[in-house]
């Protein structure tokens, strides 16, 4: 039992390490527009404090750290040009063992993110029964022309 629980600690470690590389992948301007945009999603949710799925949900709160994570990296790698990777790979491996790499203003600017997405959530949400009643009573009449379920 005790090897699998190391193997585990040890892929952890790799994909910490990936993560942080593809952080450093992104920003380089060999890499494709795309690959850049869709690798920054992958890593602000990686070092996101928020998740999808929250952890405290069973089962389900760690699938998205179990499976959307490692096919978001698996996904950016392929994206990016091997060359880029591997100078990215021995930059990474360096900034984490000289000390964990900090960036506040990252965090920072990804919770304000998570925080507006919710302001906009809660903005778009009808505030009363009756305001969702008139909301479907429009739909309804905009989309079959008559005004009676």
């Amino acid at each position: 039992m005790p090897g699998y629980v190391e193997v585990w600690k040890q892929k952890a470690r790799q994909l910490k390490v990936e993560v942080y590389a593809l952080y450093l992948a992104y920003r380089d301007p060999r890499v494709h527009w795309l690959a850049r945009v869709f690798t920054a999603c992958v890593v602000a949710y990686a070092f996101s404090p928020i998740d999808l799925i929250p952890d405290f949900i069973p089962i389900l709160g760690y699938l998205d750290d179990l499976v959307l994570i490692p096919l978001g990296v698996k996904i950016a790698l392929s994206m990016i040009p091997a060359n880029v990777m591997a100078e990215s790979r021995e930059k990474a491996s360096e900034i984490i063992r000289q000390g964990k790499p900090v960036n506040r203003i990252a965090a920072i600017i990804i919770v304000l993110i998570w925080v507006l997405v919710a302001a906009l959530v809660i903005a778009l949400l009808p505030k009363t029964p009756a305001d969702l009643s008139a909301k479907r009573e429009r739909l309804f009449t905009d989309f079959c022309g008559t005004n009676s379920f």
